[in-house]
């Protein structure tokens, strides 16, 4: 029966092939949705694991910085500095923004980082893959490489120009969108300071109501906040404890003493994959499930036509004699056959087609294994309508007309 089936394939090859391809070509979608998830959960840990932060301290009862807005004062880290078991605390900013850089304008990530050098202040990208890290207090950009950006170039931020100095490669948010990281004061004014027609405005409402001038009144501190432009504030305190220092213990006194939420690695990577893309996991699950429905209705639509081509045939081998486990199982390698040649294809295919998305797209050796598991499964759960058929058909039905 294995000559058999092969002998039907060849007998018909075009079509089993094409149709093979076809149905690669969804499977490979698949691959790529998988992949898709993959890379997301990838950036959170990038995004992690280069700030070299053991732990994070943000505004109280908030989920900051990544997951929800938060601000300190710009000063925190000094305070955050002297608690037992921190090496080095550095405050930063986190924000996304439009940075344009001629007529071309990039969706980035705009990271304030303060004065220091990688590898001892948290915060800072740990290697480059060319050019330098930041040298001066303004003016000054570290760009990945996802951003288009090139060594020299002048970038636009809020009306003020940066040089790009140094690149980095993947460096990049924890929804994908590459990092840009420039001088903290810089940054602070991108984010927290308000411009000048602003602070304008805001004296004049205070001007044009007395009342409003009252010790204690909120629309008299709000204006005196843009009269003067918060520009010293930041969204996290990044920290790096000292090696043996317990990251629970040091997190709990600066929670006690300093009443501010502070994450642990394993807790803000919780964050991350648990809550920040957690909607887009579960989105991403169900097109999953609905194209592993379409790939399994597809091939039981061709093994069930291919089967009912070839009716004539069975009966002519059940008159034979044949056993209908020796059919069953001829259709069952035709399945296994149609799943195995758009198995390859699909793999083919998502490892061409994943550099040309815009999110990172990461597919594991793991996520092929089980894919190749599934269509095998899909395959054979695919001929039970067509094998039912055939183990149905009257062998007289070879003798008639």
């Amino acid at each position: 029966m294995i000559s058999l089936a092969g002998r039907d394939i060849l007998h018909g090859w075009g079509k089993f092939v094409f149709t093979g391809m076809g149905l690669g070509l969804l499977f490979g979608v698949t691959l790529v949705m998988a992949g898709v998830y993959r890379g997301m959960v990838a950036d959170g840990e990038a995004l992690l694991a280069n700030t070299g932060a053991d732990l994070w301290v943000v505004q109280r009862d908030t989920l900051g910085p990544y997951a929800e807005p938060s601000s300190l004062p710009g000063d925190t880290w000094r305070s955050v500095r002297l608690v037992p078991g921190v090496a080095e605390a550095a405050g930063a900013t986190y924000s996304t923004m439009q940075l344009r850089q001629g007529r071309r304008e990039v969706r980035a990530m705009l990271v304030g980082l303060a004065p220091g050098e990688p590898g001892r202040t948290p915060g800072w990208p740990p290697q480059l893959v060319a050019g330098r890290q930041l040298t001066r207090g303004h003016y000054e950009a570290v760009a990945d490489l996802a951003t288009g950006f090139r060594l020299g170039e002048a970038i636009t931020l809020r009306g003020e120009r940066y040089t790009v100095v140094g690149l980095t490669r993947r460096m990049v948010s924890a929804s994908g969108d590459p990092m840009v990281f420039v001088p903290l004061k810089d940054a602070q004014a991108a984010q927290f300071r308000a411009d000048g027609d602003a602070i304008r405005r805001g004296r004049r409402a205070a001007e044009a109501d007395p009342a409003q001038n009252r010790p204690g009144n909120p629309a008299a501190l709000q204006a005196a906040l843009a009269a003067q432009g918060d520009g010293d504030t930041v969204n996290a305190v990044l920290v790096r404890l000292a090696p043996g220092a317990d990251p629970d213990a040091a997190a709990e006194s600066i929670r006690r003493w300093q009443r501010l939420t502070v994450y642990t690695r394993e807790q803000m990577q919780d964050i991350l994959v648990g809550k920040l893309i957690a909607t887009s996991a579960r989105q991403i699950g169900l097109f999953l499930v609905f194209l592993a429905a379409v790939c399994a209705a597809i091939v039981a639509f061709i093994i069930y036509t291919l089967t009912m081509d070839k009716i004539r045939e069975i009966a002519v081998l059940k008159l034979l004699g044949t056993k209908n486990r020796s059919i069953a199982g001829m259709i069952l390698q035709q399945a296994l056959a149609l799943g195995s040649i758009g198995f390859v294809v699909g793999t083919i295919s998502a490892s061409f087609s994943a550099p040309i998305f815009p999110k990172y797209v990461l597919v594991l050796p793991t996520d092929i294994a089980t894919g190749l598991a599934a269509v095998l499964g899909l395959c054979t759960l695919a001929s039970v309508a067509a094998i039912r058929a055939a183990l149905a058909v009257d062998p007289a039905e070879a003798i008639g007309g």
